[in-house]
């Protein structure tokens, strides 16, 4: 049976096949964004032909497929989602726009002149439900329906194609949640989407839960329509297994549980190039990484210590804030095909703005004319233009040179120096970024190996090492598809939450055992949608944490069930260690607080992702020489040893400068490194 992972990017879509015997085969297609799922039937018909088999015949034998996108991220970035009325408790109609008087993250609280929030749902469409349920889970006011007919048809004359109900204390019974849900459903239909606050954070903060609710109801529609046309389409060509997705919260899930929580796509392909880091990490020996992924229109970071794949509930992509657990991973506009530009002070500026898929760089003679980093790469000499993906792409290095030019001229510069000042720039925006989620935490870049990967990362891997003063930096195999590959690696299941609010020394042992046993109920009968018996379930617990008066709270794992005083103690005592490990100090004598406890419910995998060890050799890497290339490094011009990367043989040695071009990417080794071939086929590069 064969197994698919399929990353849809802004320019190129990944895809990775497994066979019955665990070997990998990797494949790429350009994205093709007026079709979304297109991209995904051309890898999956590229993989039938290299398996000699009909495309149909070949569908038809697949196992699962694990599908990430970008496709939510993209729709919300760039406000193209649907008209949304929203449903809320008479009274709080304004709490999405307050928003606890909070600043976007990335705006200093300094600035008084940022620009108003302009909320997904605009005013006259946030209407008030006469409802209450108080913190206690008891309805104190049933919903009177009356209120909310008189919502839903305003809503049907203003043509709204989502609701998003919001009501207050929905987490401690979502009872009157549920009942208007079921009066949208039934009055509309399939014709509008209806989403719940309780079912995309059951957890307490109004704020918290009302956001991403609306974000969910937002992109809702995209994503369902998406997911339903993609499960026909793949049916009609003879698809009869499971189509999972990735969530934000580094899980796989079910297709039927992402259409009901959209925004748990959010971030979907990037949550998975974390894992993809961590495993190739374990095999060499790495605990702490910086995983960057340098795609063609985005530039992905993460950062772990000691193995651990960081999380976080404090996100926002642009103005809106996600409350629900996330894969810490930052982006920018850095990538292949980030665009060159000149500013009004006339400087010369590198992205965020992308040529993506369509036109794509210059080089790709799609139409494309303005100059990326991709077309300074070729200038520079470091990419092949004969050998792009394996020679399935051939680059058009005339057009690339007349893009550098015509930023080049205004500036006063050559070619070859306009080309470097864009590599130069994007490998700074790069480093910033890194210096972000490292130095400016207080972590030191030199106690961590760089992994690096993307279509574009081997290329730029080592100068951001360089000008980070990190020592490893690893290109590890499949860097190309580093995404889908961290997929195969991902578990399948959910994560399940629940508030309850107390002091450590008030804590109800009995309660908290009896909100487990339903959050476990639950596990067991959505997991069913991904086809797991109980008996084939892992289940973990935590619980958010914080001291007496603090804002942010900590997540510390729970032992199990907590039956004794002392088991308590023990996790006061892990929150303390990692209150100290985090911010250097601890309140020893401050009371703690519990605030939500959550369930990690996860399928026990059927299969082990290994990868095959390649044929040993010696350091001499001479047999597997290819050409030599003239590359620009520093302020010379070199003639540059360029080597065959399916040729290689672990214990290989290639000091800088030399380029190795592999299949779907090429890996740049600058003139002060040196690459050593492991037994993965992965490249470890070292300052010499």
């Amino acid at each position: 049976m064969t197994g698919v992972t399929i990353d849809v990017g802004g320019t190129f879509t990944d895809c990775l096949v497994m066979d019955g015997e665990g070997r990998l085969g990797q494949f790429k297609a350009l994205s093709t964004p007026e079709d979304r799922g297109k991209a995904l039937i051309d890898c999956l018909e590229k993989a039938a032909h290299a398996a000699g088999q009909d495309a149909r015949e070949f569908i038809g034998g697949i196992e699962f497929i694990i599908h990430g996108t970008t496709m939510a991220t993209n729709a919300l970035l760039t406000l193209r989602g649907a008209k949304v009325g929203m449903l809320t408790t008479e009274g709080f109609r304004d709490e999405l726009e307050s928003r606890r008087g909070l600043k976007n993250i990335r705006t200093s609280m300094y600035n008084l002149l940022v620009p108003p929030y302009k909320p997904l749902v605009r005013r006259y469409l946030r209407l008030p439900v006469r409802e209450r349920t108080l913190y206690s889970g008891e309805i104190e006011t049933p919903v009177d329906v009356a209120t909310v007919n008189a919502a839903l048809d305003k809503f049907e004359q203003e043509k709204v194609r989502a609701i998003a109900v919001c009501f207050l204390h929905s987490y401690a019974n979502p009872e009157n949640e549920d009942k208007v849900a079921a009066l949208c459903r039934e009055r509309f239909g399939d014709a509008v989407y209806v989403t719940t606050s309780h079912e995309i954070r059951p957890a307490a903060g109004e704020f918290e839960r009302f956001s991403p609710t609306v974000v969910s109801a937002y992109i809702g529609p995209i994503v369902s329509d998406y997911l339903v046309a993609l499960e026909k389409r793949l049916a009609q060509m003879g698809f009869r297994g499971s189509l999972m997705m990735v969530r934000s919260d580094g899980l796989v899930q079910s297709v039927a549980h992402s259409r009901r929580q959209a925004v748990s796509l959010i971030n979907s392909g990037p949550a998975a190039a974390p894992t993809a880091a961590r495993f190739f990490g374990s095999l060499l020996g790495h605990e702490n990484l910086i995983s960057v992924d340098m795609g063609g229109t985005s530039f992905d970071v993460a950062l772990m210590r000691k193995g651990e794949i960081p999380t976080t509930t404090d996100s926002w992509v642009g103005d809106e804030r996600l409350a629900i657990k996330m894969v810490e991973v930052h982006s920018i506009g850095a990538g292949g095909g980030s665009i060159g530009w000149i500013d009004s002070l006339g400087l010369l500026r590198v992205g965020p703005q992308s040529a993506g898929a369509d036109p794509g760089p210059a080089c790709y003679g799609k139409g494309g004319e303005l100059p990326t980093v991709t077309d300074a790469n070729v200038v520079l000499g470091y990419i092949p233009t004969d050998y792009f993906l394996g020679g399935e792409i051939v680059l058009d290095a005339e057009r690339s040179r007349r893009a550098i030019r015509k930023m080049a001229e205004p500036l006063k510069m050559s070619e070859a120096d306009a080309a470097q000042a864009m590599f130069n720039i994007v490998n700074s925006l790069m480093a910033d970024q890194v210096i972000e989620l490292s130095t400016k935490r207080g972590y030191d870049v030199r106690d961590f190996a760089l992994m690096v990967g993307g279509g574009a990362g081997a290329v730029h891997g080592a100068h951001i090492a360089e000008q980070l003063g990190i020592p490893s930096v690893v290109i590890p195999k499949y860097a190309a598809l580093y995404s889908a590959f961290g997929m195969f690696a991902m578990d399948v299941g959910r994560e399940y939450v629940q508030s309850y609010m107390v002091g450590a020394d008030k804590l109800d042992l009995g309660r908290l055992e009896r909100i487990y046993r339903g959050l476990i109920e639950e596990a067991r009968a959505d997991l069913k949608e991904s086809h797991a018996e109980a008996s084939e379930l892992v289940l973990a617990r935590t619980a958010q944490m914080r001291y007496a008066g603090q804002f942010h709270e900590i997540e510390i794992p729970l032992p199990g069930e907590l039956t004794s005083a002392a088991d308590l103690k023990s996790v006061l005592e892990t929150f303390h260690a990692r209150h100290r490990e985090l911010y250097t100090f601890d309140l020893a004598q401050r009371p703690i607080e519990f605030r939500t406890f959550s369930l990690r419910a996860t399928v026990i995998r059927k299969r082990d992702l290994r990868v095959a060890s390649l044929a040993p050799g010696g350091k001499d890497a001479a047999a597997a020489l290819k050409r030599r290339r003239h590359c620009l490094f520093g302020k010379n011009w070199i003639d540059t040893l360029c080597y065959d990367g399916g040729r290689l043989l672990a214990g290989n040695v290639i000091p800088g400068p030399a380029i190795i071009e592999e299949e779907a990417t090429t890996v740049v080794i600058p003139e002060n490194f040196a690459c050593s071939v492991d037994h993965t086929g992965s490249y470890s590069l070292k300052r010499r």
